[in-house]
């Protein structure tokens, strides 16, 4: 499952410290003057509540594809392209100088910046961005020991032809059919974050170094991961149970803008609540506010308050596939149950009572906030709420109530546990809502709150037969910047961990994926999202916005943040001490 881009729930989770207002923020509400930095020149940063990273090469496995591992090894490496606050490429922070490809959109020819150098003074060249890129195409294939998470997104593996250096600072690569040239900017190059091969390429085959990788992913600390081009180094970690974190120091052989503040600490949380106190006391100066404790936010007399939306949704996995456990994939596989199901989710309700007005009734995989050029506002939601509704639409397929549950015309009775992120008493009560507006439908819910980490690495295909229905939280587009679906709905892609299979959703996405005129680009991507709406591949949830917290003695945190790319370059940061 792509998790990278499943951040846990919008506005609760995912409107942490670390995705602090970009484009779209609210104004700060808070206090006359700056006081100075009581720690000095050293950013604290909350990570949502019952997350760590546990995965620090860039490129992830399915099982560990997280925002929050991805912020940690961006600190790290460079992006070969890096999308901009608008969805472009900003050329000035990416590896490469400049993309070029041909008519037909087959051949790209990609220029490297000469700037750019390894912490250990040998220069970022071809060869890395190469060997970076054939890792990901055999770790996209089935064939390597585990899968890369973005698999599926950007033509990965299927459409990559070959990869090879023309010198130094020159790379060619070739797909084997005509594909639309921002696609393949934005979701194939766009996901390449190339590492130095002289430090990793040490084995005799990729499986090999598979296998390496994936025994160094959760270990920092190895020199393997001293050699980077990124603006931050790793430092340590302290392990406590009481008192967990992990310190960046910033790189002094960064070529790009180097950091002014002296240390970086992402710091474990074990709640909501214990992430406020923090702030509160002082001891975590970039955080978040719960939507939980709104009412409590006066006391935060130190910070500035802030809100954004990220470029992403809000979703339920069902998981579909015939090894479920029970009945459930035969009940919820026909698109007008999960229909039905849609009509128990009252988004506005939740959007009130939770998220205090901050969200958006979400029915497609492309958000009405922040606004994009993606967004079809001729869609309209086929699935509003409204059990009533939902129970004539049941009935009107053969099912029926027995002793208050609703049962199929097979006669197996609509009963299932959803599995949902821990740490959030916002994410608690809207799983209790939920449950309690689908017993209005006679389908009987039990609720599992487990932690993030838990849920990437246990609720998917390869643990098919262990869970039904999931809700990590949200997704957001990373890598998949043009937002197409294949990593997400496609058969057999790295982030479909619900095992849908629709013949005509493969279609429409891979229409999209062709070159055209802009007019027939426009037109494909709509015709994708108006059958997403309709078919409901997941169960949509409404789109909320982060409510962030930073101590007015910091600056440049909402001004450099990237609500595209959940990118927060702290080496912008500056600090009054």
């Amino acid at each position: 499952m792509k998790q990278r881009v499943v951040a846990t729930a919008a506005a609760t989770i995912v409107g942490s410290s670390l995705l602090l207002a970009g484009c779209g923020s609210s104004p700060s509400t808070s206090t006359s003057s700056a006081p100075k930095s009581p720690i000095g020149d050293v950013a604290i940063v909350a990570l949502p509540a019952q997350i760590a990273p546990n995965w620090w090469f860039p490129i992830e496995a399915n099982t560990a594809y997280s925002d929050y591992n991805s912020l940690m090894s961006n600190n790290m490496y460079l992006p070969l392209i890096h999308i901009s606050r608008t969805d472009g490429v900003d050329y000035a922070r990416s590896i490469a100088s400049d993309v070029t490809w041909n008519s037909s959109g087959t051949v790209y020819t990609i220029t490297l910046h000469k700037k750019w150098h390894w912490s250990n003074g040998t220069p970022v060249t071809s060869s890395d961005v190469v060997w970076t890129m054939q890792l990901l195409e055999y770790l996209s294939s089935g064939n390597a020991p585990w899968t890369y998470g973005g698999a599926g997104i950007g033509g990965l593996p299927t459409r990559w032809q070959s990869v090879t250096a023309d010198g130094l600072y020159k790379v060619i690569v070739t797909l084997n059919q005509p594909s639309n040239p921002q696609w393949f900017l934005h979701n194939g190059l766009g996901q390449v974050t190339p590492v130095p091969k002289a430090v990793w390429d040490i084995h005799k085959s990729l499986s090999n170094e598979a296998k390496f990788i994936n025994q160094a992913s959760n270990a920092p600390q190895d020199s393997y991961y001293q050699v980077v081009d990124g603006p931050f180094l790793y430092s340590a970690k302290n392990s406590k149970p009481n008192n967990q974190y992990w310190t960046f120091l910033p790189n002094p052989n960064y070529d790009g803008h180097k950091a002014t503040i002296k240390k970086l600490i992402y710091q474990y949380e074990a709640s909501t609540a214990a992430e406020f106190a923090a702030l509160e006391k002082g001891t975590v100066n970039v955080g978040y506010l719960p939507p939980s404790m709104w009412n409590a936010r006066s006391k935060l007399t130190g910070d500035k308050f802030s809100t954004a939306y990220l470029f992403g949704f809000s979703y339920f996995i069902p998981n579909l596939s015939p090894k479920a456990p029970g009945h459930f994939a035969q009940l919820i596989g026909q698109p007008y149950v999960r229909q039905a199901i849609e009509m128990a989710v009252d988004q506005q309700g939740m959007i009130n009572s939770f998220y205090h007005g901050h969200g958006v009734v979400e029915y497609s995989p492309i958000p009405a906030k922040p606004p994009t050029v993606f967004y079809d506002p001729s869609i309209k939601n086929p699935a509003p709420y409204n059990p009533a509704a939902g129970v004539k639409l049941l009935e009107s397929h053969g099912w029926h109530l027995v002793n208050g549950v609703m049962t199929s015309p097979q006669g197996y009775p609509f009963t299932f546990t959803l599995d949902y992120t821990s740490g959030s008493n916002t994410m608690t009560d809207q799983a209790e809502l939920l449950k309690e507006d689908l017993g209005k439908e006679g389908i009987q819910v039990t609720l599992e709150s487990q932690p993030f980490d838990t849920l990437i690495g246990d609720n998917d295909q390869a643990n098919v037969t262990n869970w039904q229905m999931v809700w990590y939280g949200s997704w957001t587009y990373q890598p998949d910047y043009y937002p197409t679906g294949g990593g997400l709905f496609k058969e057999g892609s790295g982030s479909n961990s619900g095992d849908y299979v629709s013949t005509q959703m493969d279609n429409l996405i891979n229409a999209t994926y062709e070159p055209g005129t802009q007019s027939q680009i426009t037109s494909r991507m709509d015709a994708y999202l108006k059958y997403a709406a309709d078919n409901l591949p997941w169960i949509w949830m409404p789109w909320t916005s982060t409510f962030n917290e930073t101590a007015t003695y910091i600056s440049g945190v909402n001004k450099w943040f990237n609500p595209i790319t959940f990118g927060n370059s702290p080496n912008r940061w500056t600090i009054n001490y």
